[in-house]
């Protein structure tokens, strides 16, 4: 393309035109299927202008800001008293509305607290589309959609905050919850000593009539501008999760102290903090000490959002690629129809694809678990390895597309540095990879009948599909090894490929199906994209990634 007004000494030529508005959720044909095929079709239209929404190039602009002016810590006011307040660009609250708006924070919730039937599916489409866009703003809302499973542990903190949680307004003045519109959730459970191993945590409760008294620290403390939190901390009866509100019951601000802002990677459009307790006002949310077991409840829904974050980064480096690829000439031909090109995008393509599939094939398992022991089954076994496999990838992956555009792709006038950034943060959010691989060997070896439904179902739905029945003897055999923490991994990996290849055969076309299946349960590398694909269909992948204008 040619400017209008040229330089003086030359035109500017053969560069990509900017993306502009697109649709997020029609020009993605895999997206589009698999909303399908795992019962959100209803959603379809709601979902088409949340794509729409997120998808104007006003948006893409609004997400370079809220992350280039970054949250800033104001702990004291001018007079001198403690504020304990985090300021934010104006365009990271123009994102946290929008998602709020189309109920990304709380979408699945009934008035009851069960859940809406067949929500997650369509909720999980839409966060995986906001996650394109802009990820940083998503902390919150994840954790306001995530809080609801730990307070139902406590009948009466759910009955008081579900509406709350449950209101499409975002409300950002710094205010008691009692006097806003809406209300969102934070979380802290990590101090300096202990990380993931939270039984570590030195930060005690002390009773204070119906309440506690928290004093303490957490080294993590995430969205710290939200208006409560759920945090863990010692009582009497051991390890506890409790709910502690930005203001006390009498109106004035609790007692967090937030310490200072981390200066992260990536994720920087959203704030977290370091905290210190001095005697914070806290009410109890479960037994005492239950707040592992009650902190579950919220763990498990925010690792599918884990998931399902990850595939946005991913979709979105992949969209820049292909459209990048469409446009520049290089040695008389456009990249994307040159052959080497073609191979990694459509590698690319076809790990996203995957990915894709397994990621609302697991959000629909949330929906049926209530009422199916089979579903409950596959959610509980196979989120942990869908996570590390999903989140693991995703670095790489990002990369891989930030290397079609070239050095384009390396500056942070595009998207892609910034993406690549925010790349590991789900992987080492709620639980890294280490992690993932033991919690699946737990679940495993704590309900042996639900891997066994699991593993059942994997074989009868693969069956006739390439390296699969191989790949499902690794698998078993991994649970069954006296080495099995150290083949973790791999056994993880595998069940989350064999997942993904199950879900692609119910939302995706069979050669596509074949061919992930060949490619990923062969044990072909997966970690270096653009291996040749024998056989037609490499166009096809990438328009389902981004369908042509």
């Amino acid at each position: 393309m040619t400017a209008t007004s040229p330089f003086s000494t030359h035109d500017v030529f053969n560069q990509s035109p900017p993306l502009g508005d697109v649709d997020l959720f029609s020009s993605d044909a895999a997206l589009t299927g698999a909303v399908e095929a795992f019962g959100a079709g209803k959603s379809a239209a709601s979902l088409r202008e949340f794509g729409t929404a997120f998808g104007r190039a006003e948006m893409a602009e609004l997400a370079r800001l809220a992350n280039e002016y970054t949250p800033k810590l104001r702990t004291h006011d001018r007079q001198g008293h403690r504020a304990d307040v985090v300021e934010f660009h104006p365009a990271y609250h123009r994102f946290m509305e929008t998602s709020i708006k189309a109920g990304v924070h709380s979408s699945v919730w009934a008035a009851d607290g069960a859940f809406v039937p067949g929500e997650h599916v369509a909720r999980s489409a839409r966060h995986y589309l906001a996650s394109e866009v802009e990820q940083g703003h998503l902390c919150p809302v994840t954790m306001t959609h995530a809080a609801t499973g730990a307070l139902l542990a406590e009948p009466s903190l759910a009955k008081e905050w579900l509406p709350r949680i449950r209101s499409r307004e975002y409300d950002s003045h710094f205010l008691p919850a009692g006097e806003k519109r809406g209300a969102t959730f934070g979380m802290g459970m990590t101090e300096k000593q202990g990380g993931t191993d939270v039984r570590q945590n030195t930060t005690r409760a002390e009773p204070d009539g119906d309440a506690y008294r928290l004093i303490g620290h957490k080294w993590f403390f995430s969205a710290p501008m939200c208006d409560a939190f759920l945090v863990l901390a010692q009582a009497k009866g051991g390890l506890t999760c409790f709910l502690l509100p930005r203001f006390r019951p009498d109106g004035t601000p609790n007692a967090l102290r937030l310490m200072r802002l981390k200066d992260k990677l990536g994720n920087r459009s959203n704030a977290s903090s370091e905290v210190e307790f001095e005697g914070a006002y806290a009410q109890r949310c479960g037994a005492e000490g239950e707040g592992v077991k009650t902190i579950i409840g919220m763990v498990q829904l925010t690792r599918l959002d884990c998931v399902t974050g990850s595939l946005g980064i991913m979709q979105g480096a992949l969209r820049y690629a292909v459209h990048h690829t469409r446009y520049r000439t290089v040695f008389q031909k456009k990249l994307v129809d040159q052959p080497l090109m073609r191979m990694v995008l459509g590698d690319l393509a076809l790990e996203r694809e995957g990915a894709l599939a397994l990621a609302l094939r697991l959000a629909s398992a949330f929906d049926k678990s209530p009422s199916d022991p089979g579903e409950a089954a596959f959610a509980r076994i196979v989120t942990p390895a869908a996570k590390m496999w999903v989140c693991k990838t995703t670095p790489g992956f990002v990369y891989e597309a930030m290397e079609c555009l070239g050095g384009n792709g390396y500056v942070e006038e595009a998207p892609l540095a910034r993406f690549y950034r925010e790349s590991p943060v789900n992987a080492i959010w709620e639980g890294s990879g280490n992690v993932m691989a033991l919690d699946l060997l737990r679940g495993a070896a704590r309900e042996p009948e639900a891997l066994q439904r699991v593993l059942a179902s994997l074989e009868k739905s693969t069956r006739d599909l390439p390296h699969a029945a191989q790949a499902l003897e690794t698998v078993k055999a991994g649970f069954l090894s006296p080495d099995r923490e150290a083949l973790a991994r791999r056994t993880t990996e595998l069940l989350a490929l064999l997942a993904a290849t199950e879900a692609l055969s119910k939302s995706a076309p069979s050669d596509i199906v074949e061919r992930f299946a060949e490619r990923r349960l062969g044990g072909l590398s997966f970690r270096s994209f653009g291996n040749p694909m024998p056989g037609q269909g490499v166009e096809t992948l990438i328009d389902r990634t981004f369908a042509r204008a």
